[in-house]
């Protein structure tokens, strides 16, 4: 059994499962231009419109350098991702990366693990678009109901603090008006009816235009985004003039551990730029157009965020981002009504945008984990017409819309962190794996390669001397026990690269990407693993029955 359930696929085998089947039928339309738009409208979503605010709260203007550093882990994981896609251009993305590398149970788990990320990312991006809907609509005078525009938890807890405290005006304006959504929604006896219909409208809407075909996805996705840009552009064209440089100090007012205490926030943010890899049998030439599209939109997304944080935080003073729209939000601080409104309109238009990548995505992961066998054969089933993975495009219009009704954005955004890290370790260890053997051979482009041999321990000896000697160690592991599996594995590392000359880059990605899941939160970890043991019990009571390398084997 554990021969089997670590069956892999190769690399020939996986690029002619391309032409089989109805997933054949697929348009290839896209370019280099469309994949960069693709990434940009996935990466400069919820983050750069919603979550950026809730990191600065606790990092303060450091939070720009936590962008720096969280870019540069993306950077290593983008190079894997660039040399894997232009091994391997299926749609599958990271799953069909780590069935040429590791085999068959981790595909599964990183493709489960793909389907919560997509799907989490999505549930946040439709909160987040709730939102600066509502804002738009009450900047034309029309209310919207508060309480379908928001979660029942989020509006019971603010109730709860509301009736518990002894000066209820002393609470934020956000906590207060939570809690009178929770008082005024309908009611049948103790039961509150609260929903958040704006989030669950537009992933229905978005789901309908991804059913309907990559071209007009492709031609909505190109709008949304030079729109997307624009707003950004003006945002810090007009904000520079607004800064206040006394806002940026303290520049990192709780440290180290309060500018990392951001890192699911910052993470999400970059989430995205893997999710192009996922429309490959859709791209006219993907070994070529798919890298570079990769690093082009990382590069200019982390440009943008860099310079977005700076603004925001010099603009007001960092414990004033707590809020769902910190952009309007500002502008409507220092009294730029006009250009708020001109961001919440807007915001609603290319919010969008990422929602349309992601739900165009995660069907695609559906489709090719069937086309494997691993799931049931209407996953992979082509529409005549549209020429869409139909019923898995249906499937996430109903696994997105519906979670995104009842449940707020800050459980999603810690949700999503937990697979995404474990899906970019993998794939930068599949790198080290196709470099032992030699199946870098059939890659387009490689990551470049500089000798490991002697960095990656100088490196840790050097790492460990000033944690020591700020007497950081023991006090770190204890605070965060995973941090011992960041050492243990940075010093394995160090002697596999010694003896096996590892190409560094991808080391680093694995350690660094390792280090920022040291960052998150025990409840981060607790879902994740209930997600997997369901996962598991799926693969092995079907798909480790069905595979289509467990029935050629069988035959």
């Amino acid at each position: 059994m554990s021969d089997s359930v670590f069956r892999k696929k190769s690399v020939v085998k996986a690029v002619a499962d391309i032409d089989d089947g109805e997933s054949s039928h697929l348009n290839k339309v896209l370019g280099v231009r469309d994949l960069t738009s693709f990434g940009i409208a996935a990466i400069i979503g919820a983050g750069i419109f919603s979550t950026i605010g809730r990191a600065s709260v606790n990092g303060g203007p450091a939070v720009s350098l936590l962008f720096v550093f969280t870019a540069i882990a993306c950077v290593f994981t983008a190079l894997s991702y660039a040399q894997f896609a232009s091994t391997v251009p299926v749609s599958g993305s990271a799953y069909t990366y780590a069935y040429v590398s590791f085999g068959e149970i981790f595909a599964w788990i990183i493709g489960w693990a793909l389907i919560l990320e997509y799907a989490v990312s999505n549930m946040v991006v439709a909160i987040s678009w709730s939102e600066y809907f509502t804002s738009m609509l009450e900047g034309f005078g029309v209310h919207f109901p508060s309480y379908w525009a928001t979660d029942y938890g989020s509006a019971a807890r603010a109730y709860e603090q509301v009736q518990a405290s002894a000066t209820p005006g002393d609470l934020p304006a956000h906590t207060r008006e939570l809690a009178q959504a929770f008082q005024d929604a309908p009611a049948l006896g103790r039961l509150r009816f609260i929903a958040d219909l704006p989030a669950g409208f537009v992933t229905v809407l978005i789901t309908s235009l991804v059913y309907v075909g990559i071209k007009e996805s492709r031609t909505a996705s190109n709008l949304l985004v030079v729109l997307k840009l624009a707003v950004i552009g003006l945002v810090i064209a007009a904000g520079a003039f607004y800064v206040k440089p006394e806002n940026w100090s303290p520049f990192a007012p709780n440290g180290v551990s309060g500018v990392l205490s951001g890192v699911a926030s910052v993470f999400f943010a970059f989430i995205g730029f893997d999710s192009i890899s996922t429309t490959a049998e859709e791209c006219k030439n993907p070994q070529r157009d798919l890298p570079r599209a990769m690093i082009y939109c990382l590069i200019i997304c982390t440009v943008l965020y860099v310079l977005i944080t700076l603004v925001l935080t010099g603009m007001v003073n960092y414990k004033e981002l707590g809020v769902d729209d910190p952009l309007a939000y500002v502008f409507q601080k220092v009294g730029l009504d006009a250009i708020a409104g001109v961001i919440s309109v807007s915001a609603v238009i290319a919010i969008t945008s990422a929602l349309l990548v992601y739900q165009l995505g995660q069907p695609r992961i559906w489709m090719t984990m069937s086309r494997d066998g691993l799931l049931w054969p209407r996953f992979s089933k082509i529409h005549p017409r549209y020429r869409t993975p139909s019923f898995a495009t249906i499937v996430t219009g109903f696994l997105v819309a519906i979670p995104s009704l009842f449940l707020d954005m800050q459980f999603f955004i810690d949700l999503t962190s937990v697979g995404t890290f474990f899906a970019f370790i993998l794939v930068c260890g599949g790198i080290l794996f196709l470099d032992a053997k030699g199946l870098s051979k059939h890659s387009k482009f490689k990551v470049p390669y500089v000798n490991g041999k002697y960095i990656v321990g100088l490196a840790l000896l050097v790492a460990l001397f000033f944690v020591l000697r700020a007497g950081g160690l023991l006090s770190g592991i204890s605070e965060k026990p995973l941090l011992a599996v960041f050492w243990l594995t940075w010093a394995v590392f160090a002697v596999l690269s010694f003896r096996y000359n590892f190409s560094l880059l991808p080391v680093l990605g694995i350690l660094t990407n390792l280090y920022l899941m040291t960052e998150l939160g025990i409840s981060n970890w607790a879902i994740f693993v209930v997600w997997l043991i369901i996962g598991l019990v799926i693969y092995f009571s079907y798909g480790y029955r069905k595979s289509k390398l467990a029935v050629a084997d069988a035959e």
